[in-house]
């Protein structure tokens, strides 16, 4: 692997190579490492902490005990509320808050990195936001009952009819003749199907993602146009 790509922001690439060895054993199937922002304090810190998103999760890391054990604390992106960050004199503070728990803080963090650390968890929050919303709407989606034959009923009316004998008229004999008529029931028509559709920004924004996972735009490309796009709701 090209441990460069992450570190074109000034990353210490020793820290980026010990950090993408461990994350790759937690890498889920189509999981991949989009960005990793590394702790600059003013002292030399020999294993300072870092954050790392993926297009799926969010790692804070932290190196304990002289380097021998690592402590992760790791979110997927529909269990974060939102990202902040401050910059200070040196570096930015970089919070990450949760639904539930307490929020995760890891300062001097490098401010052009603690920059582009807010714009992409921003982004992959608002995908976030959209996919669940998309899903919703399926849930409402109603499906069309199906029609159940209408009922008949048979009425029988009486018929008279004289009966003549002996060229003479003997009073009307009321003979009831069986005619069915039918009358269909009055059936209320089911409701129909309804669905709605993704709207035009949904879709759009769905495109992009397509895109960029197929590595046909850049992650700067991407950004942009989705920031385009959503800044037209």
């Amino acid at each position: 692997m090209n441990f460069e790509l992450f570190a074109i922001d000034g990353q210490d690439i020793k820290i980026i190579e010990k950090l993408v060895v461990k994350l790759q054993d937690m890498m889920t199937d189509g999981e991949h490492i989009d960005y990793i922002a590394v702790q600059k304090k003013p002292a030399v810190t020999i294993l300072p902490d870092s954050i790392t998103i993926s297009n799926k999760r969010i790692f804070m890391c932290e190196f304990t005990k002289l380097g021998l054990a690592t402590d992760f604390e790791i979110f997927s992106w529909k269990d974060i509320k939102d990202i902040a960050f401050k910059e200070e004199i040196f570096g930015s503070k970089v919070t990450v808050i949760p639904f539930t728990g307490e929020n995760l803080s890891i300062d001097y963090i490098p401010k052009i990195q603690a920059r582009k650390l807010y714009q992409l968890i921003k982004g992959a929050l608002e995908t976030s936001k959209l996919k669940e919303i998309a899903l919703e709407k399926e849930k409402f989606i109603v499906t069309t009952p199906p029609i159940q034959p209408a009922p008949t009923f048979e009425i029988h009316q009486p018929v008279e009819e004289e009966v003549v004998q002996n060229n003479s008229v003997i009073e009307p004999v009321k003979e009831a003749i069986r005619e069915p008529i039918i009358i269909p029931a009055i059936v209320e028509s089911p409701a129909p199907k309804i669905e709605e559709d993704d709207d035009e920004i949904t879709l759009k924004l769905r495109k992009l993602k397509s895109l960029f996972d197929k590595q046909l735009i850049t992650q700067a490309e991407y950004e942009n146009k989705k920031n385009e796009i959503l800044s037209q709701i």
